[in-house]
């Protein structure tokens, strides 16, 4: 053990310390800054004429949670299998919990490691990590998840449509990377002209005949891919009925 101060006369180098004396009865240790190695036991000792009298405080040194260490964003195909990590310190030891910031945001079964098994793509998205030992305000940091999965047609649209008018054909998909798309009247992939208009937005691929003709009639296929996997679906531009005039007789 080190003295710290005998009555006035101050033993200790550290600036930090320093005596306060409130009259002759009552004194105090103040130590400024304080810091973990301050941490220990702490004896005053009163001389007396008879025997010494000696009193122990034990000083705990609180550190709020703080994160030093979390995983860089990550991008993954769909079934691999990820670890998250997220370090941190303080006094008490920190407890660290995971969520997964969508709708739900339900808590994770997850402490300094989160493992996800055959990640799917409804697991994608903004992931919060989490520190507190009720020092003081938790730490939080995040790390974004993208997966990556293969195209799947949600939707298609085929048309009935007269003859001379304008043919709409339309095809949604999901993938991530975004897909690419590609259509097809049997064995010919069509690009625009004149008579078609290949539009994409997105997710979406719209193609538009221009002055619908008989032989325009038929199957039409939409593909959808990126670098996981190709999907394709079959969609028809069928005849339309012609509108008759209406004649009325009053």
């Amino acid at each position: 053990s080190n003295i710290i101060f005998a009555g006035q006369d101050k033993w200790s180098l550290d600036p930090r310390v320093d005596l306060v004396t409130k009259g002759q009865l009552e004194y105090s240790l103040r130590i400024q800054k304080v810091d973990v190695y301050d941490e220990g036991s702490y004896t005053c000792s009163i001389q007396t004429k008879q025997q010494p009298k000696t009193s122990q405080v034990y000083l705990i040194v609180q550190v709020p949670a703080s994160i030093y260490k979390v995983s860089e964003d990550i991008v993954v195909n769909e079934g691999s299998n990820v670890t998250l990590s997220c370090l941190a310190s303080g006094r008490p030891d920190p407890l660290i919990t995971w969520r997964l910031l969508n709708p739900s945001a339900e808590p994770l079964d997850g402490e300094e490691y989160l493992d996800i098994m055959g990640i799917m793509r409804n697991q994608a998205g903004r992931y919060e990590c989490k520190a507190s030992n009720d020092v003081a305000t938790p730490d939080v940091k995040y790390v974004n998840v993208v997966v990556n999965y293969p195209p799947t047609i949600k939707k298609t649209q085929s048309s009935e449509t007269p003859v001379g008018r304008i043919g709409t054909l339309q095809c949604d998909a999901t993938a991530v990377p975004n897909p690419e798309f590609e259509w097809y009247r049997d064995e010919k992939r069509l690009s625009n002209n004149q008579a078609i208009n290949i539009q994409i937005l997105g997710s979406t691929t719209i193609l538009m005949i221009a002055n619908v003709t008989e032989e325009d009639y038929g199957n039409y296929t939409c593909v959808a891919s990126n670098r996981l996997g190709v999907q394709n679906a079959s969609l028809f531009l069928y005849r339309g009925r012609k509108l008759q005039p209406l004649w009325a007789f009053l």
